[in-house]
């Protein structure tokens, strides 16, 4: 597996906002999502990555079969009557084809840059693009800011 997806060549027919862009982009997301947990075959139970200067980031996986698995990622957003989740993605992960899939996001978004790109995300192309460029530059950015899940930190029953 590449250690960077910036070397993965793109084909000369992938247009932007194409079908085949649209799986180049899962590909760039698996190299992502590889980046904050090394094994994603390997992952099971609910994750918490906590780093200074940020909200804790959760990881729950909530289906998995040979071939994929299904995961809730989430921030947790501290407010007065406790943590809310946003933007509680969910994932599918395709381990054979090294793919991931935004398939949903939060129903309602109070972020106006967030309500914007799904309101423009009218075909049903057009809100895959918007779900997984947001994840591929949420993973990114979580990377950046320390986040990793691995074996201490999933959580325990209860926890």
């Amino acid at each position: 597996m590449l250690a960077t997806d910036t070397l993965t060549r793109v084909s000369w027919r992938a247009r932007p906002r194409s079908f085949v862009a649209l799986m180049g982009l899962y590909e760039s997301n698996f190299v992502r999502l590889g980046w904050l947990a090394d094994s994603l075959a390997a992952l099971s139970g609910a994750h918490r990555s906590a780093v200074a200067g940020d909200c804790d980031l959760l990881l729950t996986v909530t289906e998995r079969s040979p071939y994929t698995s299904t995961v809730a990622l989430s921030y947790l957003l501290p407010e007065a009557h406790g943590a809310s989740r946003y933007p509680d993605m969910r994932l599918r992960i395709y381990h054979d084809a090294h793919l991931v899939e935004a398939q949903q996001w939060a129903a309602v978004h109070t972020q106006p840059v967030l309500r914007a790109l799904r309101t423009r995300a009218e075909r049903e192309l057009d809100q895959r693009w918007a779900r997984n460029v947001m994840l591929n530059k949420w993973l990114e950015y979580c990377v950046e800011r320390g986040h990793r899940f691995s074996s201490r930190t999933r959580l325990t029953a209860g926890a």
